[in-house]
C-alpha cells in the first residue's frame, strides 16, 4: 500500500477570464502546497472555463490562454498539478498538462469528446490519441483522463489501470441535471472495479449560460467506495489522504513512465483523513442549483441588482426567492403592476411576500398605458371578436415597463415563466418573457410547488405565503381566469411534457401508459407549435434531463407534427 496527498481543486471560473481564472488557480496552488499536498488537481479546461464555444476560433483568446497556462505552470512547485487546459497548436485538443517545479511533464489529450445533449467538443477539439504515458508521483503510478473518457467501459480509465496505474485522475466539466450525480458515483465505482484503482475525480463548479456545473468532486479508492468528496455548488479546496494499492509494474510500460520525485507523507495525518461532504436532498440540490447559477449569472455579468415583476403567483414568488438567496434582499426589486383584473389578494400577497423576504417592493398600476394601447389598436380592431391580442397587451405593458426600469436603473430583469408554461407556449412573447435570465425556464410546475415548499421548510416558517401555495394559478389577463381553463391541469400536462420532451415519447407510448389520447395530441401540438417563442426566450439554467436551448434544438419552420400522426403507425 502507499499514500498519495491529494488537493480537490474544485473551482469556479468564468469563461474568457483568463486573468481572473490564472489568479484563482495560482491561490489554489499555494493552498495545496502549504498544505503538503503531493498532487494537485483542477478542473476541465479550467483556465479558459467550460465551454470557451467559439472563442476557440479567435486566435487572439488561443494566444492569451496559452500565456495563462504558462504563467500558471510557473507558478507550480514541489506539489504536481494537473490542469484542464486548450493544448492549441496545428490542431486544437482539450487537453490536461501535467505539471511540476515550473515546467509541463506532460499532457493528456481528451480521447472521447461527446457530441450529444449540451456537448459539441468535435466541433473545436481533435481527437487525442491516448498516447500519454503514466505519470509516477511520489511513487505511485498515475494516469490523466478527462470528463467523457471515464464513461466508456473499455476507454481511458480502464486501459489505464490494466496498464498499471495506481490512480487515474478525471478532470471534469460535468453539468448539473436530476439524478447525474447517482449516475456519476455508479459509473465511477465501476470503473475503479474494472481497472483496478483508484479514482481522483474533480468537477468544475459555477454558472455558465444554461450549464450549471455542481462539483461534488470525489476520490475512489479501488474496490470503487467514495473515500473522499467535495461539497455541492460551492467552490472547495478539499485535500484526500488516500491508500493506494501497490501494483506490479508491467514490463512493457516500464520505461515509458514520467517519474516525478517529490517529497511525500507516508503516514496519515488526523487533520487529512478521507472525509465525505454530506449530499443534499433532491429539493435542496435543485433549489441550490438554481440559486448558483443565479448568482454566477448575474454577477459574471457585470449586474448587482435584479428587477423581479412580482404577481402574487407562485412562479414569482420562486424567483423571488432564489434572487434573494443568491444576491442578498438589498439587490432584489420587485414590482407589482396591476391591471383592471389584478385581484386585491394577488397585489396583497405580493407585498406581503417582498416584506417577508425584506426587498425593496414597488407598485406601477399599468391601466392608464393598458387602455392608452386600447384606444390606439381600436380602429384596427373594430368588429372583430376580444382575444388573445387584448389580453397580451397587459403583458406587454409590464413587459417594456420591467426593460424601462432595467434601463435607467441598471437592473438585470428576471423572468418567472416555468417549464410548463415555456413548453406549451402559455407565456407572451415581448411580455412576461421580456428579460435577461429566466430563473426556472426548466422547472417544471409540480417542481416549481416542491420547491417553494422546501424554501419554507427550510426557513422553519411560511416565508412564501400559504395563500400564494394554495390559490389556483392564474395569469389574471380576464376576469376570473385560471391556468386549468386553457390548459390540462398540471398533475397530467406535466408528465406528459417530461414523456414528450424530456423522454422522446411518442404519442401511443403516453397513451400506453394511461393518458388521453386527445390530450396527449393537443400537448405534442402545443409543445411543437411554440418553438418560435421559445428561441427568443432569455437563456435559463438547465436542471432536467432535457432542456430547451444548448439540450433540445428544434426547427422553427418545421412541416412535421407529432400530434398528427395516425396512433399505432411509425411515427
Amino acid at each position: 500500500m502507499s499514500t498519495l496527498r491529494i488537493a480537490l481543486c474544485q473551482l469556479n471560473v468564468s469563461v474568457g477570464d483568463l486573468v481572473g481564472n490564472t489568479k484563482r488557480i495560482c491561490e489554489a496552488l499555494e493552498s495545496a502546497e502549504s498544505n503538503g499536498a503531493d498532487l494537485a488537481i483542477f478542473p476541465e479546461l479550467v483556465v479558459t472555463g467550460y465551454p470557451p464555444e467559439d472563442l476557440l476560433f479567435e486566435p487572439a483568446f488561443l494566444q492569451s490562454a496559452t500565456f495563462a497556462l504558462d504563467e500558471v505552470v510557473s507558478h507550480t512547485g514541489s506539489c504536481v498539478a494537473v490542469i484542464g487546459c486548450v493544448d492549441a497548436g496545428d490542431l486544437l485538443y482539450n487537453a490536461a498538462v501535467v505539471a511540476h517545479k515550473g515546467q509541463v511533464k506532460g499532457v493528456w489529450r481528451k480521447e472521447l469528446l461527446p457530441n450529444y445533449g449540451v456537448f459539441d467538443e468535435r466541433r473545436w477539439f481533435a481527437t487525442g490519441d491516448g498516447s500519454t504515458p503514466l505519470f509516477v508521483i511520489a511513487g505511485v503510478r498515475v494516469g490523466v483522463t478527462i470528463c467523457e473518457d471515464a464513461w466508456s467501459p473499455e476507454g481511458p480509465v480502464v486501459r489505464q489501470g490494466r496498464q498499471g496505474a495506481e490512480l487515474v485522475i478525471s478532470l471534469n466539466a460535468s453539468p448539473y441535471r436530476r439524478d447525474v450525480l447517482d449516475e456519476r458515483e455508479d459509473m465511477l465505482k465501476d470503473r475503479a472495479l474494472e481497472g483496478a484503482c483508484a479514482i481522483a475525480y474533480v468537477n468544475l463548479v459555477g454558472g455558465q449560460d444554461e450549464l450549471i456545473f455542481d462539483g461534488a468532486s470525489m476520490v475512489l479508492d479501488s474496490h470503487g467506495e467514495i473515500v473522499g468528496r467535495s461539497p455541492q455548488f460551492r467552490e472547495s479546496l478539499e485535500i484526500v489522504e488516500v491508500e493506494v494499492v501497490t501494483k506490479t509494474q508491467p514490463k512493457e510500460f516500464a520505461s515509458g513512465e514520467m517519474i516525478i520525485t517529490t517529497s511525500r507523507r507516508t503516514e496519515f495525518d488526523d487533520a487529512y483523513r478521507p472525509q465525505c461532504q454530506p449530499r443534499l436532498s433532491r429539493p435542496s440540490e435543485v433549489y441550490e442549483a438554481l440559486v448558483l447559477a443565479t448568482g454566477d449569472y448575474v454577477r459574471k455579468n457585470g449586474f448587482s441588482e435584479v428587477g423581479v415583476g412580482l404577481s402574487g403567483g407562485i412562479d414569482s414568488a420562486l424567483v423571488a426567492a432564489i434572487a434573494t438567496d443568491a444576491l442578498g434582499p438589498d439587490h432584489v426589486h420587485g414590482v407589482a403592476m396591476p391591471s383592471r383584473y389584478s385581484s386585491a389578494g394577488s397585489l396583497k400577497d405580493a407585498a406581503d411576500l417582498a416584506e417577508r423576504f425584506g426587498i425593496d417592493f414597488r407598485t406601477i398600476g399599468i391601466e392608464q398605458a393598458h387602455q392608452a394601447f386600447l384606444d390606439l389598436l381600436a380602429p384596427s380592431f373594430k368588429g372583430l371578436p376580444q382575444n388573445l391580442a387584448e389580453e397580451n397587451v397587459q403583458a406587454r405593458v409590464r413587459g417594456t415597463l420591467m426593460m424601462g426600469l432595467s434601463n435607467k436603473l441598471n437592473w438585470l430583469i428576471l423572468t418567472t415563466g416555468n417549464k410548463s408554461e415555456t413548453s406549451v407556449g402559455y407565456a407572451t412573447l415581448y411580455g412576461d418573457m421580456a428579460g435577461g435570465f429566466a430563473v426556472i425556464k426548466d422547472v417544471p410546475k409540480l417542481l416549481v410547488y416542491e420547491l417553494c415548499e422546501y424554501r419554507n421548510e427550510l426557513a422553519g416558517h411560511d416565508i412564501i405565503p400559504r395563500a400564494i401555495l394554495d390559490k389556483p394559478p392564474s395569469a389574471e389577463l380576464r376576469p376570473d381566469q385560471r391556468d386549468d381553463d386553457t390548459l390540462p391541469g398540471y398533475a397530467i400536462l406535466d408528465p406528459i411534457l417530461e414523456g414528450y420532451i424530456e423522454y422522446a415519447k411518442t404519442i401511443d407510448e403516453l397513451v400506453a401508459e394511461g393518458f388521453d389520447p386527445d390530450v396527449v395530441r393537443r400537448v405534442f401540438d402545443l409543445v411543437d407549435g411554440a418553438e418560435y417563442k421559445r428561441r427568443q426566450a432569455p437563456p435559463g439554467p438547465r436542471v432536467t434531463h432535457r432542456a430547451f436551448g444548448k439540450d433540445r434544438r428544434m426547427p422553427i419552420v418545421n412541416g412535421f407534427r407529432a400530434s398528427r400522426q395516425p396512433i399505432g403507425k411509425v411515427q
